[in-house]
């Protein structure tokens, strides 16, 4: 059978090229490229998906879950960059942080907007990981407009849209980036649907690393419902201080899982988390698919069938749905595996009367 949902896509989001990372003090190629995006896009086209393009909204979608000094800092931090020299003198080419304003250094005193870029840099970064380019702020902004979209399809009546985009944004909270995130698409698609009508709004996050911008942006509200399941943090995986059961409350749920686990467990917890969002009304599904089982970025073992599968489940809740993409860094199977993830959240969705 042909993929039914509209697949939403923007030229705009293969414009964000990272040039690599920097990961405990080493240049790191890294994995987060826009072939990732192309390599689904071709899959899913290929499978019979309709492409809708993109359309354009304004800032307050994003106002909605981010500050304003997010926002503004990652929209100029590149003309800034190279107003500075720094491109030419040391001859860095990407905006990195060195310094971060730590509670430790600030003590009770408030931070102030250093004058240097260099240490700007680190005002609103959490790591040295995501580094931001020329083209990064256009991509991210594409990457929100992409998720948007999808979201009003699926206002308008669609059963599900997905959101092909880059670069991810599942961990970017109110205030702050990084993990190769910008801009947290997922989490404004949720809002998006809140201002549609929607009651309450689920965000699943199946990616193998928390969620933790979701967790953060919603923690004090209860009609957004924010879940994942994720590689445990506590055996040395991203983010690392986050993610744990101890966080568990009745509008979160986290899933910790062990390194190795494969299909059996993991569909088990997306099953778990799909059970603890049925009540809500309508559904936003963070799809990472980096817990496959030749993903060298996190150590989970999850096929193509687990995918499969897991979507049945999510798409069993017969709720309006959102998927919008997040992690997947094995090119060789991660239009398969996207691809998979769709076509059982298809399959699990009840038949019309």
């Amino acid at each position: 059978m042909p993929l039914v949902l509209p697949v939403v896509w923007s030229d705009d989001c293969l414009l964000h090229e990272p040039g690599g990372e920097v990961w405990i003090g080493l240049p790191d190629p890294g994995v987060e490229g826009p072939e990732r995006v192309q390599t689904i896009r071709k899959t899913l086209v290929e499978a019979g998906a309709t492409v809708v393009q993109a359309q354009p909204h304004d800032d307050e979608n994003l106002l909605s879950v981010h500050d304003q000094g997010l926002v503004s800092y990652l929209r100029d931090a590149w003309s800034l960059w190279e107003q500075a020299g720094y491109p030419q003198d040391p001859g860095q080419n990407r905006v990195v942080p060195y310094l971060f304003p730590h509670p430790g250094l600030l003590g009770e005193q408030e931070v102030s907007l250093p004058t240097a870029m260099s240490a700007r840099a680190g005002m609103y970064a959490f790591d040295t990981m995501s580094p931001i380019g020329p083209g990064t702020w256009t991509a991210a902004r594409a990457a929100v407009d992409v998720a948007l979209t999808a979201a009003d399809l699926v206002a308008d009546g669609t059963r599900v849209a997905y959101a092909c985009t880059r670069p991810p944004g599942h961990h970017v909270t109110r205030g702050a980036f990084g993990g190769s995130c910008y801009l947290n698409s997922s989490a404004v698609a949720a809002e998006r649907l809140r201002g549609h009508g929607f009651s309450t709004v689920a965000i699943v996050d199946i990616d193998a690393h928390q969620g933790n911008g979701a967790q953060s942006i919603f923690w004090n509200r209860d009609d957004v419902l924010t879940g994942s399941v994720h590689v445990d943090p506590r055996a040395g995986w991203f983010p690392h201080f986050l993610g744990f059961e101890t966080e568990n409350r009745e509008t979160n749920r986290n899933v910790p899982l062990e390194p190795g686990t494969g299909d059996t467990g993991w569909v088990a917890a997306v099953a778990e988390l799909a059970e603890w969002a049925r009540d809500a009304d309508a559904l936003v599904v963070a799809l990472g698919v980096d817990a496959a089982e030749n993903d060298e970025t996190s150590p989970l073992r999850v096929t193509a069938e687990g995918f499969r599968d897991g979507g049945r489940s999510l798409g069993g809740l017969g709720l309006p749905t959102v998927v919008v993409q997040e992690g997947g860094y094995d090119l060789d199977a991660l239009g398969g595996l996207v691809l998979a993830a769709l076509e059982g959240i298809e399959e699990g969705m009840p038949r019309r009367a």
